[in-house]
């Protein structure tokens, strides 16, 4: 009776886990679509910044969190299901779920670390007059929704795109992206366009 009770309890957990998927990236922090609004009707409306001058040494990354674990492997480790890291923090096993397409990776070599608002995207909406330190902690921003595991050619192919010209092909997850992207640009005080503000709203419209 025992046993069929503990095959029983198993088989209850192993429907439970496959019922609910793959683990999805989940950066911290994210706004709820209220909070979101207020922070989006907050920003700065500005005609965009140059890219002069602009490089992505101006932004340290990835820098040490922990130990031998710098941001990619702390985000990495975050993000993944079942993740084993070597010695020295590197990814050796684990899956990952890239919610901007739907894929689900086993090589942490096929996964990149999107900043969410682009390096470049951010130099033009203010942070050139950053110091070198501040541009430092937003390449490695791991309290705010900045930092996430997707596959690496759809974040290729992103680019430094603002959602007036980009949003994740997976339209389940587009709410969720401009609710990120609102916080960090929010959090970091950094202006909008008029045409990346009109994507964002129309995204909060359509798919919040």
């Amino acid at each position: 009776m025992k046993r069929r009770l503990a095959l029983l309890v198993t088989l209850a957990v192993a429907f439970t886990v496959a019922a609910a998927g793959p683990a999805a990236a989940t950066p911290p922090n994210i706004p709820s679509a209220t909070t979101a609004q207020s922070q989006l009707n907050a920003l700065t409306v500005a005609t965009q910044g140059s890219t002069s001058g602009y490089s992505r040494d101006l932004f340290p990354h990835w820098i040490t969190i922990s130990g031998t674990c710098n941001t990619r492997e702390t985000v990495l480790k975050r993000d993944g299901s079942s993740v084993v890291t070597s010695s020295a923090c590197a990814a050796t096993s684990g899956s990952w779920y890239s919610p901007y397409d739907g894929a689900t990776w086993t090589a942490a070599a096929d996964v990149d670390i999107d900043h969410v608002v682009p390096l470049a995207e951010a130099w033009r909406s203010g942070a050139s007059s950053w110091t070198t330190a501040k541009r430092q902690s937003f390449a490695n921003d791991l309290t705010r929704p900045q930092l996430i595991a997707v596959t690496d050619n759809v974040n290729q192919s992103k680019g430094d795109q603002d959602p007036s010209t980009w949003l994740p092909s997976r339209t389940a997850y587009r709410c969720t992206y401009a609710r990120m992207w609102i916080g960090v640009k929010y959090y970091w005080d950094l202006t909008l366009q008029s045409a990346e503000k009109t994507a964002l709203q129309n995204t909060l419209d359509s798919y919040c």
